[in-house]
């Protein structure tokens, strides 16, 4: 027990639970964005790969980790321009069309890889600070370095996006498009250019969510590498009712199931790998089986909106 609370074994356990969770935070986020104003993104699987690759392939050719995450975030919006079109402007069906974004994704996102990278794989380039002590640890120890400033930015800007959505005109007229859509338009709100803002935004932070996850958590790209985190990112929305505090707290559960094989392999704890792959996913299927009857989505999500509709 003794081993199991040292400042180490802490350490790395904190380090893990903020890699793991703080990609599923930003997915989660952006889909709550998009959701509230009544837009499903089923592709967000696709979305965050695409953001993932790129934000990798800028953080390799340029060094800079913040670079990478930019790189991530125009990934996110460029891919989300489909669904802008197909979903907000013509109005077609939400569900095929984000399905067919998380296969657009994942085959492009593969393809580009072997092409450009895996020949000759490369890492991403350590900043030129680090942690005395702290950036030493094995595996996790470069990761929690370098993610140091670029996290405190995105608490910085969930903090943003929580006040936004519940203090401000603009977070009045994002429900409001997922909710009655037609009161924002007699009100002399435009409910596509909301829906617009609100699908752009929401590719930006799935795109910053897969850059985290390769350039920060990982520092690597592979195939295929979100393995179903963008499909939790949209059950942790539904079942946050678009509070930012709880998709945090939500989160932090899954966080907590894959960071907790890190202190208990130092210790020499040895349980199946097939425990540890699976663990997070229980945890989700326990809080959604204990919370799903008092999720709340929008009403008009999912729903396209014609002006003058009733």
């Amino acid at each position: 027990m003794g081993d199991l609370l040292s400042a180490s074994v802490i350490t790395v356990f904190i380090a893990s639970i903020i890699l793991q969770t703080m990609p599923l935070i930003l997915a989660s986020v952006g889909e709550t964005i998009g959701e509230q104003s009544g837009v499903l993104n089923l592709g967000i699987e696709g979305v965050m790969l695409v953001g993932a690759l790129a934000g990798y392939a800028a953080a390799v050719a340029t060094g800079s980790v913040w670079l990478g995450m930019l790189g991530g975030i125009a990934g996110g919006v460029v891919a989300n321009l489909l669904l802008l079109v197909l979903n907000t402007w013509l109005g077609l069906n939400q569900i095929v069309v984000g399905l067919a974004v998380t296969l657009i994704g994942e085959g492009i996102t593969s393809v580009l890889y072997l092409q450009a990278f895996a020949k000759s794989p490369q890492s991403i380039p350590p900043n030129s600070w680090s942690i005395p002590g702290l950036s030493d640890i094995p595996v996790i120890g470069p990761a929690v370095f370098r993610q140091s400033g670029v996290f405190w930015v995105c608490i910085a800007v969930l903090v943003v996006v929580a006040f936004l959505l519940s203090r401000t005109n603009w977070g009045l007229a994002v429900r409001s498009a997922g909710q009655k859509p037609a009161s924002l338009d007699a009100a002399g709100g435009s409910v596509m250019r909301v829906r617009a803002q609100a699908v752009l935004l929401n590719g930006a932070f799935v795109g910053l969510g897969g850059a985290y996850l390769s350039v920060l958590a990982t520092g690597t790209f592979t195939p295929f590498m979100t393995n179903g985190l963008g499909f939790l990112a949209i059950v942790i929305t539904m079942l946050s009712r678009g509070k930012v505090a709880w998709i945090v707290l939500t989160s932090l559960l899954y966080g907590i199931a894959v960071a907790v094989k890190n202190p208990l392999q130092l210790i020499g704890v040895s349980i199946p790998a097939d425990v540890f792959q699976m663990l997070p996913f229980v945890v989700v299927m326990i809080t959604l089986v204990l919370f799903a009857r008092s999720s709340v989505v929008p009403p008009a999500l999912g729903n396209p909106y014609t002006r003058g509709a009733r």
